[in-house]
Protein backbone atom coordinates (compact mmCIF):
# COMPACT_ATOMS: atom_id res chain seq x y z
CA UNK A 1 0.00 0.00 0.00
CA UNK A 2 1.60 3.44 -0.68
CA UNK A 3 2.40 5.41 2.14
CA UNK A 4 -0.15 8.33 2.42
CA UNK A 5 2.04 11.20 2.69
CA UNK A 6 3.49 9.70 -0.84
CA UNK A 7 0.07 11.05 -1.87
CA UNK A 8 -0.27 14.75 -0.10
CA UNK A 9 3.36 15.56 -0.38
CA UNK A 10 3.89 17.05 -3.95
CA UNK A 11 5.76 19.97 -5.26
CA UNK A 12 2.57 21.69 -6.07
CA UNK A 13 -0.75 21.31 -4.43
CA UNK A 14 -3.61 24.07 -5.90
CA UNK A 15 -6.17 25.13 -2.82
CA UNK A 16 -10.00 25.97 -3.27
CA UNK A 17 -12.26 27.45 -0.82
CA UNK A 18 -15.44 27.66 -2.00
CA UNK A 19 -16.74 27.25 1.73
CA UNK A 20 -18.22 30.73 1.55
CA UNK A 21 -19.74 31.12 -1.42
CA UNK A 22 -23.78 31.62 -2.20
CA UNK A 23 -23.08 31.92 -6.09
CA UNK A 24 -21.33 30.40 -8.75
CA UNK A 25 -21.05 31.20 -12.21
CA UNK A 26 -24.19 33.38 -11.80
CA UNK A 27 -26.25 30.23 -10.33
CA UNK A 28 -27.26 30.03 -6.31
CA UNK A 29 -24.66 27.81 -5.00
CA UNK A 30 -25.73 24.19 -4.11
CA UNK A 31 -24.45 21.01 -3.71
CA UNK A 32 -25.22 20.16 -7.46
CA UNK A 33 -22.57 22.67 -8.42
CA UNK A 34 -20.00 21.42 -5.55
CA UNK A 35 -19.90 17.96 -7.35
CA UNK A 36 -19.74 19.07 -10.53
CA UNK A 37 -16.76 21.52 -9.42
CA UNK A 38 -14.78 18.27 -7.95
CA UNK A 39 -15.58 16.13 -11.64
CA UNK A 40 -14.19 19.38 -13.29
CA UNK A 41 -11.15 19.38 -11.30
CA UNK A 42 -10.98 15.30 -11.85
CA UNK A 43 -10.82 15.66 -15.40
CA UNK A 44 -8.45 18.78 -15.33
CA UNK A 45 -6.10 16.50 -12.82
CA UNK A 46 -6.21 13.23 -14.94
CA UNK A 47 -5.50 14.91 -18.63
CA UNK A 48 -2.26 16.93 -16.27
CA UNK A 49 -3.81 19.98 -16.35
CA UNK A 50 -3.63 21.20 -13.01
CA UNK A 51 -1.87 20.04 -10.07
CA UNK A 52 -3.56 17.82 -7.04
CA UNK A 53 -6.08 19.60 -5.46
CA UNK A 54 -7.51 20.20 -2.05
CA UNK A 55 -10.93 21.81 -2.15
CA UNK A 56 -13.25 23.44 0.83
CA UNK A 57 -17.06 23.24 0.39
CA UNK A 58 -19.78 24.39 2.96
CA UNK A 59 -23.70 23.85 1.99
CA UNK A 60 -26.53 25.40 4.44
CA UNK A 61 -29.43 23.14 4.90
CA UNK A 62 -28.97 20.31 2.37
CA UNK A 63 -29.37 16.69 2.86
CA UNK A 64 -27.56 14.98 0.22
CA UNK A 65 -28.35 11.53 -0.44
CA UNK A 66 -26.54 8.48 -1.96
CA UNK A 67 -27.87 6.90 -5.26
CA UNK A 68 -29.81 3.83 -3.65
CA UNK A 69 -31.55 5.91 -1.37
CA UNK A 70 -33.46 7.13 -4.58
CA UNK A 71 -34.69 2.98 -4.75
CA UNK A 72 -36.27 3.76 -1.81
CA UNK A 73 -40.23 2.53 -1.63
CA UNK A 74 -40.99 5.66 -0.57
CA UNK A 75 -39.25 8.15 -1.81
CA UNK A 76 -41.11 11.36 -2.54
CA UNK A 77 -42.91 11.38 0.37
CA UNK A 78 -38.90 11.14 2.22
CA UNK A 79 -37.96 14.20 0.01
CA UNK A 80 -41.15 15.78 0.66
CA UNK A 81 -40.35 15.96 4.67
CA UNK A 82 -37.33 16.95 3.92
CA UNK A 83 -38.30 20.37 1.57
CA UNK A 84 -41.06 20.79 4.30
CA UNK A 85 -38.66 20.98 7.11
CA UNK A 86 -36.43 23.75 4.84
CA UNK A 87 -33.92 21.43 3.47
CA UNK A 88 -32.31 21.51 -0.04
CA UNK A 89 -32.01 17.68 -1.28
CA UNK A 90 -29.61 16.37 -3.75
CA UNK A 91 -28.86 13.41 -5.31
CA UNK A 92 -25.09 12.96 -5.56
CA UNK A 93 -22.82 10.68 -7.93
CA UNK A 94 -20.36 9.33 -5.80
CA UNK A 95 -20.42 6.75 -3.66
CA UNK A 96 -22.61 6.12 0.06
CA UNK A 97 -26.11 7.30 1.64
CA UNK A 98 -28.08 10.10 3.01
CA UNK A 99 -25.61 12.56 4.77
CA UNK A 100 -27.01 16.05 6.44
CA UNK A 101 -25.08 19.23 5.74
CA UNK A 102 -25.15 22.57 7.20
CA UNK A 103 -23.01 25.83 8.28
CA UNK A 104 -21.22 23.90 10.97
CA UNK A 105 -20.25 20.87 8.48
CA UNK A 106 -16.86 21.47 6.36
CA UNK A 107 -16.71 19.31 3.26
CA UNK A 108 -13.06 18.57 1.69
CA UNK A 109 -12.40 17.29 -1.27
CA UNK A 110 -8.61 15.72 -1.70
CA UNK A 111 -8.42 15.60 -5.71
CA UNK A 112 -5.38 13.50 -6.74
CA UNK A 113 -3.86 11.85 -9.97
CA UNK A 114 -2.92 8.22 -10.84
CA UNK A 115 -6.28 6.66 -9.81
CA UNK A 116 -5.30 3.60 -12.37
CA UNK A 117 -2.32 2.96 -9.80
CA UNK A 118 -4.07 4.05 -6.93
CA UNK A 119 -6.73 1.49 -4.92
CA UNK A 120 -9.44 2.65 -2.80
CA UNK A 121 -8.56 2.05 0.05
CA UNK A 122 -4.94 4.43 -0.75
CA UNK A 123 -7.74 7.12 -1.69
CA UNK A 124 -9.80 6.31 1.93
CA UNK A 125 -6.17 6.05 4.02
CA UNK A 126 -4.89 9.25 2.30
CA UNK A 127 -7.98 11.35 4.19
CA UNK A 128 -8.14 9.89 6.79
CA UNK A 129 -4.56 10.11 7.89
CA UNK A 130 -4.79 13.86 6.35
CA UNK A 131 -7.48 14.30 8.86
CA UNK A 132 -5.57 12.73 11.65
CA UNK A 133 -2.66 14.99 11.04
CA UNK A 134 -5.29 18.26 11.06
CA UNK A 135 -6.07 17.39 14.55
CA UNK A 136 -2.79 15.46 16.29
CA UNK A 137 -2.25 18.32 18.60
CA UNK A 138 -6.42 18.08 19.87
CA UNK A 139 -6.15 13.94 20.33
CA UNK A 140 -5.01 10.90 19.36
CA UNK A 141 -7.89 8.56 19.80
CA UNK A 142 -9.37 8.68 15.79
CA UNK A 143 -10.04 5.76 14.87
CA UNK A 144 -11.22 4.29 11.45
CA UNK A 145 -14.15 1.72 11.37
CA UNK A 146 -17.61 1.45 10.33
CA UNK A 147 -19.98 2.87 13.06
CA UNK A 148 -23.05 0.74 13.12
CA UNK A 149 -26.66 2.44 13.27
CA UNK A 150 -25.12 5.79 11.84
CA UNK A 151 -25.94 7.42 8.44
CA UNK A 152 -23.68 6.97 5.63
CA UNK A 153 -22.47 4.20 7.35
CA UNK A 154 -18.78 2.54 5.78
CA UNK A 155 -15.46 1.33 7.04
CA UNK A 156 -13.79 3.98 7.31
CA UNK A 157 -16.11 6.70 9.23
CA UNK A 158 -13.99 8.46 11.74
CA UNK A 159 -14.78 8.22 15.34
CA UNK A 160 -14.23 9.46 18.45
CA UNK A 161 -15.11 7.17 21.80
CA UNK A 162 -17.24 5.11 19.18
CA UNK A 163 -18.87 8.29 18.21
CA UNK A 164 -19.01 9.43 14.44
CA UNK A 165 -17.91 12.99 13.08
CA UNK A 166 -16.82 12.02 9.55
CA UNK A 167 -17.63 10.40 6.53
CA UNK A 168 -15.96 9.65 3.61
CA UNK A 169 -17.05 8.77 -0.41
CA UNK A 170 -15.02 8.19 -3.60
CA UNK A 171 -15.70 9.69 -7.08
CA UNK A 172 -13.42 8.46 -9.78
CA UNK A 173 -12.92 10.11 -13.10
CA UNK A 174 -11.24 9.18 -15.53
CA UNK A 175 -7.26 8.66 -13.58
CA UNK A 176 -8.10 11.34 -11.41
CA UNK A 177 -10.24 10.58 -7.76
CA UNK A 178 -11.94 12.91 -5.59
CA UNK A 179 -12.19 11.87 -2.15
CA UNK A 180 -14.84 13.68 -0.40
CA UNK A 181 -15.27 14.22 3.56
CA UNK A 182 -17.71 15.52 5.78
CA UNK A 183 -16.63 16.60 9.00
CA UNK A 184 -19.27 17.47 11.45
CA UNK A 185 -17.12 20.17 13.47
CA UNK A 186 -20.02 22.08 15.28
CA UNK A 187 -23.98 22.60 15.78
CA UNK A 188 -26.56 20.22 16.65
CA UNK A 189 -25.63 16.45 15.90
CA UNK A 190 -28.43 15.27 17.10
CA UNK A 191 -30.82 17.11 15.37
CA UNK A 192 -29.03 16.23 11.90
CA UNK A 193 -29.46 12.65 12.81
CA UNK A 194 -32.77 12.90 13.44
CA UNK A 195 -33.65 14.66 10.43
CA UNK A 196 -31.73 11.71 8.66
CA UNK A 197 -33.96 8.63 10.63
CA UNK A 198 -37.48 10.33 9.92
CA UNK A 199 -36.13 10.76 6.07
CA UNK A 200 -35.58 6.80 6.09
CA UNK A 201 -38.86 5.84 8.37
CA UNK A 202 -41.54 7.17 5.57
CA UNK A 203 -39.03 6.81 2.77
CA UNK A 204 -39.04 2.94 3.58
CA UNK A 205 -41.68 2.31 6.04
CA UNK A 206 -40.59 -0.52 7.15
CA UNK A 207 -40.64 -2.81 3.86
CA UNK A 208 -38.15 -5.64 2.80
CA UNK A 209 -35.84 -3.55 0.31
CA UNK A 210 -33.27 -5.49 -1.58
CA UNK A 211 -30.43 -2.63 -0.55
CA UNK A 212 -30.01 -2.13 3.11
CA UNK A 213 -30.54 1.51 4.59
CA UNK A 214 -29.44 2.27 7.99
CA UNK A 215 -31.39 2.23 11.38
CA UNK A 216 -30.11 5.21 12.47
CA UNK A 217 -29.60 5.91 16.28
CA UNK A 218 -28.83 9.91 16.74
CA UNK A 219 -26.96 9.02 20.10
CA UNK A 220 -23.81 7.14 17.80
CA UNK A 221 -23.22 10.75 16.32
CA UNK A 222 -21.29 14.12 17.25
CA UNK A 223 -19.33 16.59 16.27
CA UNK A 224 -15.87 17.65 17.22
CA UNK A 225 -16.67 20.28 19.08
CA UNK A 226 -18.45 17.71 21.26
CA UNK A 227 -16.43 14.89 21.39
CA UNK A 228 -13.06 16.74 22.18
CA UNK A 229 -14.80 19.78 24.65
CA UNK A 230 -13.47 22.26 22.42
CA UNK A 231 -15.24 25.18 20.49
CA UNK A 232 -14.50 24.58 17.10
CA UNK A 233 -15.52 26.13 14.04
CA UNK A 234 -15.57 25.98 10.68
CA UNK A 235 -13.44 28.37 10.45
CA UNK A 236 -10.84 27.26 12.27
CA UNK A 237 -10.95 23.61 10.68
CA UNK A 238 -10.62 25.79 6.97
CA UNK A 239 -6.91 27.26 8.70
CA UNK A 240 -6.17 23.87 9.69
CA UNK A 241 -6.57 22.18 6.78
CA UNK A 242 -4.42 24.56 4.79
CA UNK A 243 -1.68 24.48 7.45
CA UNK A 244 -1.44 21.06 7.07
CA UNK A 245 -1.53 21.04 3.35
CA UNK A 246 1.61 23.24 2.73
CA UNK A 247 3.02 21.21 5.85
CA UNK A 248 3.64 18.65 3.09
CA UNK A 249 4.15 21.05 0.31
CA UNK A 250 6.79 23.03 -1.36
CA UNK A 251 4.01 25.04 -2.55
CA UNK A 252 0.42 25.85 -2.43
CA UNK A 253 -1.39 27.67 -5.30
CA UNK A 254 -4.77 29.18 -5.61
CA UNK A 255 -6.07 29.65 -9.24
CA UNK A 256 -8.97 30.49 -11.21
CA UNK A 257 -11.22 27.51 -13.41
CA UNK A 258 -9.26 27.47 -16.45
CA UNK A 259 -11.34 27.45 -19.76
CA UNK A 260 -11.40 23.78 -20.36
CA UNK A 261 -11.87 22.99 -16.68
CA UNK A 262 -14.77 25.58 -17.06
CA UNK A 263 -16.06 23.60 -20.25
CA UNK A 264 -16.02 20.10 -18.11
CA UNK A 265 -17.93 21.67 -15.21
CA UNK A 266 -20.72 22.87 -17.73
CA UNK A 267 -21.05 19.32 -19.07
CA UNK A 268 -21.27 17.84 -15.66
CA UNK A 269 -23.50 20.41 -14.40
CA UNK A 270 -26.06 19.28 -16.53
CA UNK A 271 -25.30 15.93 -15.92
CA UNK A 272 -25.87 16.36 -12.44
CA UNK A 273 -29.30 18.59 -13.00
CA UNK A 274 -30.06 15.37 -15.16
CA UNK A 275 -30.09 13.21 -12.50
CA UNK A 276 -32.01 15.62 -9.65
CA UNK A 277 -34.38 15.98 -12.24
CA UNK A 278 -37.18 14.09 -10.10
CA UNK A 279 -35.58 15.78 -6.68
CA UNK A 280 -36.38 19.04 -8.03
CA UNK A 281 -39.90 18.27 -9.53
CA UNK A 282 -40.96 16.74 -5.98
CA UNK A 283 -43.97 19.21 -4.60
CA UNK A 284 -44.08 19.90 -0.45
Amino acid sequence: MKNWKDLIQQDTFRYIDHSTLTTFNNEAYTAIHSFAIDDALALSISHRLSPPTMRLWVHPNTIVLGIPDAKLPYIDEGIQLLKRAGFHVVVRNSGGLAVALDNGVLNISLILPGVKDLSIHEGYEAMVRFVTYMLDDLTDQIEAYEIVNSYCPGDYDLSINGKKFAGISQRRVKDGVAVQIYLDVEGNSYKRAKVIRDFYDISKKGEKTKFTYPSVDPHVMSSLSDLLNTQLTVEDMKVRAKKSLAAFNNEVIEQPFSDSEQADYEKRLEQMKKRNERIESTST
